[in-house]
């Protein structure tokens, strides 16, 4: 996911995105223990996702609290 398309999302959808992100990980996690997987590369991919996510969570929190 790139950070443009994250932009876009209203808060609420980046933090519905970063909970499912957070199961998307834990399920492979578990995948990649009990037999490899095909390509372990996505293990890294989503905890990228979950960081980018979380930043922009974060930038928001920021931005709307400066204003008040």
């Amino acid at each position: 996911m790139k950070i443009s398309e994250i932009r876009e999302l209203s808060t609420s959808e980046i933090q519905e995105r970063i909970d499912t992100e957070k199961n998307l990980l834990l399920k492979l996690k578990m995948n990649h223990a009990v037999s490899p997987l095909d390509n372990p590369l996505k293990i890294p991919a989503a905890r990228r996702n979950i960081a980018r996510l979380k930043t922009e969570f974060r930038q928001r929190l920021l931005t709307e609290k400066q204003k008040s």
